[in-house]
């Protein structure tokens, strides 16, 4: 059999300002191109606190329990779920989006009883509501998205619903997968009991790991389960004697992603998170005025407005697939389309970690004025 023949690999440097992922800085890509040790070497073992201890800061909590888990935000979600849920379990998801179905979708699998709370896509939820559904059965933990990347809607008031929760004798599982260092996520202000977010983001790390913070309350039912973890990857029963104290082999870690995960984080920490929150902020807001000029108000109102991820209100009769097209092909950008309900309404339009550039802002928007009839 003759033995197929290729080109060195020589990929276009996008402009990545859809949903993810982000652009990554230089310094990144150049951590990450460090050799690999192994996953034991005591080298990477001093890696592995420094990478937890930076996590903490980003999610603003003392957890212990703070890993990157070896795999991009779904498996976050996933780890957030399957270790906390057994078969019976009743468990309530509020849905407004694509990512709160994905975690119904989860649950269920690991033999959860689900309830839902829905909300049309791009909404957000009242705690009162929260808790008026809360009161219906005694469920096992509350599971929401904080930023719905398929709405450009952010969840306010958190710390409302985990007071709620809480009430109630349930855990809050929080999805942070796009507002981690764009925007403040406090995870013990706010007494958060599970959190995961993904790399590829607002992070500006590529995707690959998905840090996960777990509070005392969640330990605890950890440490209760009556039968094993329905997954074996995600166990933290397990991963947690390599992350921890132990540092028992329980896989091969992602060594040099955790390499640019650790150099991601010491930039987000170099800048301050509140001049980044300010950064990501004041860049929005250009793109969000922009857009209204373009004939193309963003849907969700300011109040509930990610800043990472706008979702811009397409007009009637514009081809949405072809205008992305030309962007990439001829301005090298790259957005994305709505999906589900909001298919060829919208689009999704990322400025998260070092995309979050003015540069890049006007040049989308100056595209956008050629393109747009």
């Amino acid at each position: 059999m003759k033995p197929p023949r290729f080109d060195d690999l020589n990929l276009s440097s996008r402009i990545l300002l859809g949903p993810g992922p982000s652009m990554v800085p230089p310094r990144v890509l150049r951590a990450l191109a460090q050799p690999p040790v192994g996953h034991l070497d005591p080298e990477f073992l001093t890696l592995m606190a420094e990478v937890q201890e930076l996590l903490r800061f980003v999610f603003q909590t003392e957890n212990e329990l703070t890993i990157p888990v070896s795999g991009t935000g779904s498996a976050g979600m996933e780890a957030a779920l399957c270790n906390f849920i057994e078969p019976g379990d009743r468990v309530l998801i509020a849905v407004n989006g694509y990512f709160g179905e994905r975690m119904v979708n989860m649950a269920g699998r690991y033999g959860a009883q689900v309830d839902r709370l829905d909300r049309p896509w791009g909404e957000v939820f009242t705690p009162k509501e929260i808790e008026t559904a809360l009161i219906t059965a005694r469920y096992k933990l509350l599971a929401l998205v904080h930023a719905e990347t398929s709405t450009g809607a952010r969840q306010p008031d958190i710390a409302e619903i985990a007071a709620a929760a809480h009430r109630h004798g349930a855990l809050l599982v929080l999805d942070t997968v796009t507002s981690l260092g764009g925007l403040p996520v406090e995870i013990d202000a706010w007494d958060v009991d599970v959190a995961y977010s993904g790399t590829q983001k607002a992070l500006s790390c590529p995707p690959g790991l998905a840090p996960l913070t777990v509070g005392p309350r969640a330990r605890e039912a950890l440490a209760r389960r009556q039968t094993p973890v329905g997954n074996w990857y995600l166990d933290l029963t397990l991963v947690t004697k390599y992350w921890g104290a132990e540092r028992t082999y329980h896989h091969t870690a992602p060594i040099n992603m955790n390499y640019a995960l650790r150099e991601a984080l010491r930039m987000v920490v170099e800048e301050g998170l509140e001049a980044r929150f300010a950064r990501h902020r004041e860049h929005a807001q250009t793109l969000w005025a922009g857009l209204e000029k373009l004939g193309l108000p963003p849907r969700v109102p300011e109040a509930h407005r990610l800043p990472t991820l706008t979702t811009p209100q397409l007009p009637k009769g514009l081809d949405d697939a072809a205008i992305r097209k030309r962007l990439l092909d001829e301005y090298n950008i790259e957005i994305a389309g709505g999906f589900g309900p909001l298919a060829g309404q919208i689009w999704r339009i990322g400025l998260m970690g070092f995309s979050a550039r003015r540069e890049n802002v006007t040049l989308l928007l100056a595209a956008l004025g050629e393109l747009i009839p």
